[in-house]
């Protein structure tokens, strides 16, 4: 069935390093909340919104890690490593709602930009940059792996933007006087985002509603199953995702007289771990197609 049964070993590989961007992110909050207040910018405050939502994504990444880890019992066959979906979807939420305030912020803006103070903008956008990129490093590794992980990631690197917008904004109302830039950027960083977070949002509902996982084409499935010798006809096949990186799937298999088919099982198990990462395959063995009581029953 493959090497792959490793969950726990993943979540505890990615539960450190949202450690520590968790504690470098929620010490940063606190001082950037304070500075967009003092300074009167809108692309600070955007800024430390998303640092916000930056340290509550990272709580919610760690929920999620931690109870991934949990075993199936009786009531959850499967465990819980569905939790990094709910995370991811979570935390793409939140990016979505502090994006669309940023934008209904901005427009009352663009008639009325106020002074804005640049001096503790700079730094403190400045601060929060080498933050930001301390962070993403941090959770880089583990953003290819989970979603849970992907949707932090993308908080972060959501904010890295922010506060770069932030320090273009002080200079140019330094040297320029020119106030709008600021919820010009915010509105940038606003529209940056969303295409991201709907990308997040969409992978993470593809898991919750069972879909098939990503990099695998369910007609390329059958077409191994029905290709290999000894097998007439795949019916009920399904495919499947409990996590990111955990796809499962079950089949109905018709296969000729004669044919060991327990031999055939362990053949095809071993086909779809190596050619799909199917770890967790369940294949029921027929002798006889069940024909259109299939659609019935199933």
């Amino acid at each position: 069935m493959g090497s792959g049964h490793d969950h726990g070993t993943t979540a505890i590989r990615h539960e450190k390093p949202l450690w520590w961007a968790l504690g470098l992110t929620g010490g940063f909050l606190i001082a950037e909340v304070i500075g967009a207040f003092l300074t009167n910018s809108l692309a600070l405050l955007s800024d430390a919104a998303h640092m916000g939502t930056d340290t509550l994504a990272l709580m919610i990444a760690l929920t999620a890690v931690r109870l991934s880890r949990k075993p199936a019992d009786a009531r959850r066959s499967y465990g819980y490593v569905r939790m990094e979906a709910m995370g991811a979807m979570v935390n793409g939420l939140m990016l979505f709602a502090v994006a669309g305030y940023i934008l209904w912020e901005a427009v009352g803006r663009f008639s009325q930009p106020p002074q804005v103070a640049t001096t503790g903008m700079l730094v403190i956008a400045s601060l929060g940059l080498a933050i930001n990129l301390i962070a993403m490093r941090l959770l880089k590794a583990g953003s290819g792996e989970s979603l849970n992980m992907k949707g932090a990631y993308l908080e972060v690197w959501s904010d890295m933007l922010g506060s770069i917008a932030v320090i273009a904004g002080a200079i140019v109302i330094r040297f320029t006087g020119w106030t709008v830039i600021d919820p010009i950027l915010a509105v940038l960083i606003g529209l940056w985002v969303l295409p991201r977070t709907w990308t997040l949002l969409r992978e993470a509902g593809n898991v919750l509603m069972e879909g098939v996982p990503k990099g695998i084409h369910l007609e390329a499935v059958r077409s191994v199953l029905t290709s290999t010798p000894g097998v007439v006809d795949v019916h009920d096949l399904h495919v499947w995702s409990l996590g990111s990186s955990t796809p499962a799937m079950t089949a109905h298999l018709v296969i000729a007289e004669g044919v060991d088919g327990e031999a055939l099982r362990r053949e095809l198990s071993a086909t779809l771990d190596e050619r799909f990462e199917i770890e967790h395959c369940t294949l029921q063995i027929e002798t006889t197609s069940c024909g259109e009581a299939c659609d019935v029953s199933h």
